[in-house]
């Protein structure tokens, strides 16, 4: 199995510390490699994941290119498709064969639902796939369902909102002279930004700021403390604006940073509020 560096930590994990155990080799390839992905394929290889764009780093993939290498070798390719709330990227119309989402987060809207799923291209896959999650007792209640359909009504009202203050804090935060990057896809500063230029409908209110040295761990949570609007947390997709300092660990290829990474969540709260927020918070 063939998983980004830029993988979500908790995949990283289960990678490591569970599918190891039953014999499923795992590399570790970088995640704009593209197309030469395909060096990396060898006999036994049998999965491709994804993550687009990567869960700390935003790294935008280019799917299409990986799609293309793995299906000419009989792999499959998997993606978390969570960032996009799986309607801001069409998976299957890229040619993914598995397209895996936090249903917790933009779905269910409310950060009150634990719930995740995994939409299959064709009916062969979903007959292997099917058997072993309900072997496996992975079901769902009728009350997570309700939940869920709930948030589907408002999703598309709530992601044009979230897109559009996203988009304001993070060009704001931008133009700061204490930031190094603003990591959102949206953005030129993002890694594999003209990817996402080709293959999104839109964006979303998850994005990293890089800090300018000599800023410290310690001096970013003094300014996190600070913050009246933004909560702390790390599981997104709700109507609440979080920040985080994400551990490093679940991370490797973030180190780049060094420790002046901070990542923001924007939801439905007032932009201009949030801005103000962010500047007496991060007042020097």
């Amino acid at each position: 199995m063939l998983v980004p560096e830029s993988v979500y930590g908790p995949s990283r994990a289960f990678a490591d510390h569970v599918l190891r155990r039953y014999g499923v080799e795992v590399e570790y390839y970088p995640p704009l490699e593209g197309v030469d992905v395909a060096s990396r394929i060898r006999s036994n290889t049998r999965l491709i994941w994804c993550e687009s764009p990567g869960s700390i780093t935003m790294e935008v993939q280019d799917v299409p290119a990986i799609v293309e290498a793995a299906h000419r070798q009989g792999v499959l390719v998997a993606l978390d498709n969570t960032w996009a709330a799986g309607v801001l990227f069409d998976a299957f119309g890229h040619g993914v064969d598995f397209s895996v989402q936090a249903v917790t987060k933009y779905i269910g809207g409310h950060s009150d639902l634990l719930l995740g799923s995994v939409t299959v291209r064709d009916e062969a896959l979903y007959q292997r796939l099917g058997p072993i999650l309900q072997h496996l007792g992975m079901v769902v209640s009728p009350d997570d369902c309700s939940l869920a359909l709930r948030g589907l009504q408002t999703l598309h009202v709530r992601l044009k909102a979230i897109e559009e203050s996203a988009l304001r804090v993070a060009s704001w935060l931008a133009g700061r002279p204490d930031v190094e990057a603003v990591l959102h896809p949206a953005l030129p500063s993002c890694p594999g930004h003209i990817t996402w230029k080709r293959d999104f409908t839109g964006s979303s209110g998850l994005f990293s700021v890089v800090f300018r040295p000599p800023v410290t761990r310690h001096d970013l949570h003094a300014r996190m403390d600070r913050l009246k609007l933004f909560r702390m947390g790390y599981s997104w997709g709700g109507i609440s604006s979080l920040v985080v300092t994400p551990d490093l660990t679940e991370a490797p290829n973030a180190r780049v940073y060094g420790e002046r990474l901070v990542r923001f969540y924007i939801g439905l709260e007032d932009a201009n509020d949030l801005i103000s927020d962010i500047e007496q918070a991060f007042r020097r």
